[in-house]
């Protein structure tokens, strides 16, 4: 983007920031709304504000052109802490929902249900804070206000409904856009065009990232710069040495390359130490800190702090799924008994809290319970010790941090593994295994008690996208740790997503919800149930899932593949028509959608020997090329795949 583009579409871009710092009958409040009719748990919370809530439809998209409404474009998702809040301080209020609901057409979409949009409106979002000067970045709430045809004129995250000290109100914000949408319409209209051309140019942009097959050398250059981000301490990347509330996530991709570069390495009979150093000191940690249930299984989205100590509460099926699959390849690499414990409590949880009754998984469990975050997983020091035994406490305590100060608001302890189990038991004067069936006792026994709080909310919704990474993790857990109980778990799930979420014409569906499935499905939603087929397959030598693999690889192409400049888009070719159509290269929370396109194709060329796969994964990894040279940690799978080609013995097109 030009420094003339950003001047052109500044004037009234930096009015509204100025304003972002700086009597209708309402829907009846209890009245349900348009949103009762529909099945995301998401949209179902908000069925009853008083607000008019519309779903993204014709029906909105017709009135706000007809009537020439100004559209208030709200996007959030079930187990988004602050999505609750904005909804209890500004959807619930009559005052607030008065106004939208006279001024403007109001839209809810749940992220979940509608990545496409969420991708293309969060883009705005951020080029929109550039386009002000504003640091801010992106996040949910999604705030967006559109002209009648959809286009963005501003955006902004969580806003409270009336003016505080640091932050304008929601309603000060509408109040302001209303009067210039009466008196100049044309300037509201000519910024949102102007900040509709820079989102489109640069999804546009990303689709046509474009250039050379990128060499295998790109893989030591994303060796080179995870080393630089590494947090020598704590492990993960990107941190910050003097910021430590900077959040710190899994990194995901980034562990799935560490892990390949690893195998390889073993393969070739070569030494990778300091890449062991990378993957071992962040999955160690990552299972000692807060992130990590040591109650229930498994893992919280994020921590909020470089320490791993104190984390975001939500916990989502597509962590907890490829985390599945790496600390059990972990375990195969290293025989880490501690990763081991990682999986086999994490699957646990998984069962427990995730799995529908007809055997496939859901998207999430809240951040919050009863109003508040981590409520339900945090302890009071007090109510620990009067659960526990004298003898339990004793060993419970210093390995969970109990002898240290309160490490969460309100006095209250978030669990970590602060001390190893034998430091504790030489401290105690017993054995190990008297100490562990002591911590198993008290772990059984918090568990229980917790169980009888409140239970956050689960997103019963099933994806077909997630529910393919969670089904790679029961496989590659069964795999390397023999279990065939998991196997058994991944395969009633993959036989349900296979017979509720694809049509008669062999094409999935995005979403099951309310026992039926809605919404074409993305990219995503194929790729990641093929590889999870893949892993099956590999898990049990089922010749079965090869061949679903297969015809939904073709039905892939079909419906995504770029016929001009390679790779495939998120969106299929009869899409809704929307602002603009984006091609994914870049690893995010969930990896890269065509980037595991070419991890498949290749994959399923070696094993249903099918050469053809090889050219679309080829052409899929070129189409990345520039991308690849710009930002090399960007696209951590799409390189594995580079890699993974060069290994190929009997590929006949040229490098």
């Amino acid at each position: 983007m030009s420094k003339q583009s950003l001047r052109l579409a500044c004037p009234l871009l930096c009015l509204l920031a100025l304003v972002a710092r700086g009597g209708a009958a309402s829907h009846p409040a209890g009245k349900p709304n348009r949103l009762s009719r529909e099945t995301s748990p998401y949209l179902l919370l908000h069925a009853h504000n008083p607000v008019d809530w519309y779903p993204w439809g014709s029906e909105a998209l017709e009135r706000a052109r007809r009537e020439k409404k100004l559209i208030f474009l709200s996007i959030g998702y079930s187990s988004c802490h602050w999505c609750h809040v904005m909804e209890r301080e500004s959807f619930m209020d009559p005052e607030v929902a008065a106004y939208l609901n006279e001024h403007f057409v109001c839209i809810k979409v749940d992220r979940e249900e509608r990545p496409d949009l969420d991708e293309i409106y969060m883009t705005s979002l951020q080029y929109y804070h550039r386009l002000v000067g504003s640091s801010q970045s992106g996040g949910w709430p999604l705030t967006v206000l559109l002209t009648p045809d959809v286009k963005p004129f501003f955006g902004a995250t969580y806003l409270p409904p009336r003016n505080s000290e640091d932050q304008v109100g929601l309603l000060t914000i509408l109040k302001q856009v209303s009067e210039i949408w009466r008196d100049e319409p044309q300037k509201l209209q000519s910024g949102a065009d102007q900040l509709t051309d820079i989102v489109r140019r640069a999804l546009r942009e990303r689709a046509l990232a474009g250039g050379s097959l990128p060499d295998v050398s790109l893989a030591d250059q994303i060796e080179t710069e995870l080393a630089s981000e590494f947090d020598p301490e704590f492990g993960g990347f990107g941190y910050a040495e003097f910021d430590v509330q900077r959040p710190k996530f899994p990194d995901h991709s980034n562990l799935a390359f560490l892990l390949d570069r690893l195998e390889r390495a073993r393969e070739a009979g070569t030494s990778e130490e300091k890449l062991l150093l990378l993957l071992d000191t962040t999955l160690t940690a990552m299972a000692t800190g807060g992130i990590r249930d040591h109650l229930g299984g498994g893992f919280h989205r994020y921590s909020t702090d470089r320490f791993w100590r104190i984390p975001h509460f939500e916990k989502m099926l597509y962590d907890n799924g490829q985390l599945a699959s790496i600390y059990a390849q972990a375990f195969a690499l290293t025989g880490n008994e501690l990763y081991r414990t990682v999986v086999t409590e994490l699957l646990a949880m998984v069962e427990r809290d995730f799995l529908s009754p007809e055997g496939a998984f859901y998207a999430a469990l809240d951040a919050e319970s009863e109003g508040r975050e981590g409520g339900y997983h945090a302890w009071k020091k007090a109510d620990l010790e009067a659960a526990l035994s004298a003898e339990e406490f004793a060993a419970f305590a210093p390995v969970y941090g109990l002898t240290r100060s309160p490490n969460f608001e309100d006095d209250l302890y978030v669990l970590l593994l602060a001390q190893s189990p034998a430091e504790v038991a030489s401290q105690l004067g017993i054995d190990e295994a008297e100490l562990q069936s002591r911590l198993t006792t008290a772990r059984e026994k918090l568990l229980a008690l917790r169980h009888e709080r409140p239970q956050p909310l689960t997103d019963t919704k099933i994806l077909t996208d997630w529910n393919g990474l969670m089904i790679a993790g029961f496989a590659d857990a069964g795999r390397v740790l023999d279990r065939d109980e998991y196997l058994a778990t991944a395969k009633r799930a993959a036989e349900f997503v296979l017979a509720k979420l694809r049509g008669d014409d062999g094409r999935l569906a995005h979403v099951y919800a309310g026992g039926s499935a809605k919404a074409g499905a993305y990219l995503d939603d194929y790729t990641n149930l093929v590889a999870g087929l893949i892993a099956l397959h590999r898990a049990t030598g089922d010749a079965r899932w090869l061949d679903e693999a297969d015809a939904l690889t073709r039905k892939q192409i079909e419906l995504f593949w770029d016929t001009e400049t390679g790779g495939f888009y998120f969106t299929s070719g009869d899409h809704e028509d929307l602002l603009a159509r984006s091609k994914r290269g870049v690893d995010s929370a969930t990896p890269a959608g065509n980037g595991v396109a070419a991890l498949n194709l290749i994959a399923l060329a070696q094993l249903r020997d099918q050469p053809d796969y090889l050219d679309y994964a080829r052409k899929t990894i070129a189409a990345f090329g520039g991308l690849a040279e710009r930002a090399p940690s960007a696209v951590t799978t799409l390189a594995r795949a580079r890699l993974e080609l060069a290994h190929e013995p009997d590929e006949k097109i040229e490098e």
